[in-house]
């Protein structure tokens, strides 16, 4: 994967791919099965040249052609398949945000925009927050148990005591089932520092009317 140092470095007109609900964080791996004929020609597209697309969520207008939302994420494919069917399948790990900018008035199938990344330049460099303070990981810990506990969902335990805090927090936000806006909003954190504190206030808020008190810690 190219080693991207400056918001410069970074193609300046990209293919986007507008899709609620999911979301890609810098760092983090997106799995996606693309079957869409117009989705299907940019992967053929890109594949070719960059291999990047910004991944996007919207905010509303019209179904055939919604509103972009404010930030997405640029991902490169570093992983490729292509099912029998004719369906691909691909996973995208994510570069930087971007703001998209110009809509770029083209004849592919598939929408391109010309992308701004000066307010994220810093996705760029790995964030060094590994540890968090103590009674900050507790509480963490305690409201991710009892989101998990009401959703009947499970996870390695181990793992997530264990696990460095920008792949743990930025999994946690991309694999979780928070709503398209709460997913939007954990994009839009300013790090990861604020990306955790947004993450652990979805946790408390969901789970607010559950009596469990189990702690766990994470780091």
């Amino acid at each position: 994967m190219p080693g991207y140092r400056k918001a410069v470095e970074l193609p300046q007109v990209i293919p986007v791919f507008p899709l609620d609900g999911a979301l890609l964080l810098p760092g983090g791996e997106l799995p996606l099965q693309i079957f869409e004929p117009r989705y299907l020609n940019m992967v053929d597209d890109v594949m070719g040249g960059d291999r990047v697309v910004g991944m996007i969520q919207t905010r509303g207008g019209d179904r055939g052609r919604p509103i972009l939302a404010k930030v997405g994420c640029l991902g490169r494919i570093t992983s490729y398949a292509e099912t029998s069917d004719g369906r691909y399948l691909v996973t995208l790990t994510g570069v930087c945000r971007f703001e998209p900018g110009e809509e770029i008035a083209i004849s592919t199938p598939y929408r391109q925009v010309r992308a701004r990344y000066d307010r994220f330049e810093t996705d760029l460099a790995r964030d060094e927050m590994t540890l968090a303070p103590t009674a900050i990981r507790e509480r963490f810990g305690r409201a991710l148990k009892r989101y998990l506990n009401r959703r009947e969902l499970d996870i390695d335990w181990e793992t997530a005591t264990t696990a460095p805090l920008e792949p743990l927090v930025n999994s946690l936000a991309m694999g979780l089932p928070f709503e398209p806006a709460e997913k939007q909003a954990l994009l839009e954190a300013a790090d990861l520092t604020g990306r955790f504190e947004a993450l652990t206030a979805l946790l408390e808020i969901d789970c607010m009317e559950d009596g469990d008190d189990e702690s766990h810690s994470v780091q």
